[in-house]
Formats: structure tokens, sequence, C-alpha cells
């Protein structure tokens, strides 16, 4: 088995620790480990553990897994390197909450003896395309996010108005700081704590989600994956920020940002014994109260 080891947190004690222990775990099963060559250059290992690592910039699909260490953010920085090439995601959570890095630091020697023996299930998510008018260099390459894409002032703290239209119909003009289109992924993170609801994974909708409207109606809504999205921004500036995830570009208000469902999926890898619901629970505290 050949797989691929990616991370973020460079100076975290915790994250260099993780990474021993499992290249040392990994190491008990032969496999072909290749790490990201920025992360394995901040790791101090002794040299019978480095001399049978391999590094990457990027990858192919000759991979069969990707672990990643850190959390959520980290997956998603992850997902630039797997693109398209459907290789399966494994995260192990040093980080806070952990929606996607679902394997914790004490589990990995069992979790990696279940995924030896091919006892797990693959959960795949779907993502968000952008294209811009005129074209954007910035995301001609990268242009999907696993999360949500979102629309937000710049160099302001004017209200900025983000007229939308779904399917080529007028939606509405979002008088508000910015605008969030969230995967059923993403609706875990950014949308929710904008008042977002939360949606299980394999539910095939997205979520529009005004980020503190000025017209109080204005309330998130749930949209089919289907539909196609398309966002003209005005204010008084004459740029404003588009983060697709953890990467944020700059782009002139004559833009034209059009988003639609990917036509490739990312591939997660959940144990048997997980479930979201189960997630939800832990991660939100849902039923958790002194009283109880």
């Amino acid at each position: 088995m050949k797989i691929a080891i990616y991370g973020q947190n460079y100076t975290k004690e915790t994250s260099q620790d993780v990474f021993s222990s499992l290249v040392g775990e990994l190491q008990n099963y032969d496999m072909d480990i290749h790490v990201e060559a920025g992360f394995l250059q901040q790791q101090h290992l002794p040299e019978s553990k480095r001399n049978a690592i391999n590094s990457f910039d990027k990858l192919d699909s000759t991979f069969d897994l990707l672990v990643s260490i850190g959390g959520d953010g980290t997956i998603l920085r992850a997902i630039t390197y797997v693109g398209d090439l459907g290789i399966p995601i494994v995260g192990i959570n040093t980080g806070r909450l952990g929606f996607l890095a679902t394997i914790q630091t004490n589990e990995i020697s069992n979790a990696f003896e279940q995924i030896v023996k091919k006892e797990f299930k693959i959960s795949k998510r779907t993502l968000l395309c952008v294209t811009t008018q005129p074209a954007h260099s910035d995301i001609s390459e990268i242009n999907f996010a696993l999360n949500e894409i979102a629309i937000s002032r710049k160099n302001t703290t004017s209200m900025i108005t983000v007229e939308t239209h779904l399917n080529d119909e007028y939606l509405t003009s979002y008088w508000a700081d910015g605008l969030i289109l969230s995967t059923p992924t993403g609706s875990t993170g950014y949308s929710l704590s904008c008042g977002g609801p939360v949606i299980a994974p394999e539910a095939e909708n997205f979520v529009l989600t005004p980020i503190a409207p000025h017209n109080l109606s204005a309330r998130p809504l749930v949209i089919p994956d289907s539909t196609v999205i398309s966002f003209k921004v005005d204010g008084r500036e004459d740029k404003f920020l588009m983060s697709l995830d953890s990467r944020i570009v700059t782009l002139p208000n004559t833009t034209k940002v059009t988003v639609r469902k990917a036509d490739f999926a990312i591939k997660m890898v959940e144990l048997l014994d997980e479930t979201f619901l189960d997630t939800l629970r832990k991660k939100l505290l849902w039923g958790e109260d002194r009283r109880n």
C-alpha cells in the first residue's frame, strides 16, 4: 500500500509526536511511505525511520491513501493535492473540533489495523467548482472547495451588496458583510457560525448563508446541489474578497462569479463504528446538560 502523509502544524509538538507514532505504525505493515516535502523537513526522526521515507510535491493515481495530520483545516489544504485523483483521505485530529479529522491521537494503532484489513467505509463529499468572468489566474487551476465559497467585503467597514441568481433567475441582493455558499460538509463550519443549518453529508443540497445581513428578513436558504449560482458584488470599495475554503483571492467588482457542483468528489475514510450523528453529539455536545 502506497501512503501519502500531509501535515500543516509544523511547530506543534503534538503533530511531531503523532507523525513519529504514525510512521512507526505504518512501517510495521511494510508500507510505501511518502511525506509532503515541506512537512518532512520539519520532522525530527531517527535515521532508521527517515531512511524508509520518501517525499512528494505532487500526488498521482498510484497512491492508495492520504493521511492528514492536523485539524479540519489541514484536510482542506490536503484536498488541493488530491484534486480529482480519487485518493481516499483519513484525518488524524491534532486540532480542536475535528468533523473531518475524526481519528484521535490515541486511536492510531487500532485505526490503521482496521484500514489495513479494509474494515472501513468511504464517505463521498461534494465539492463546489468556481469560475469567474473574466477569468482570474489565481483560481484557474485550483478552483474547487470542499467546505464553502465565501464572498466578503475588503478594506472597508461598510456592507456590500451581493446580487444572487439561481439558474439564471434573480433571487435577491443580500446587503451584508458577505455571503457563504456551503456544501453539506461545510455546513458545520463557517455557515453554522453564521446561523446556517447542519446538513447531513449525503444530502444533495447546498446552503446560502448571509454574513451579518442588514435586511433582517434574510435567512439561510437550502437549495438543490444541481443549482448553478452566480454572484455580482457592489459596494463602496471597487474590490471584494472571495475565499475557497482556506484560499483567498481579491476580485474587482466587475467580476461575475459562477459556482456549481464539481464533477468529482472527495473520498473520506470513516471507520465502521463512526457515524455523522455520533460525531455531531460529540463535537457539538448535543444532549449535554448539567441538569442531566
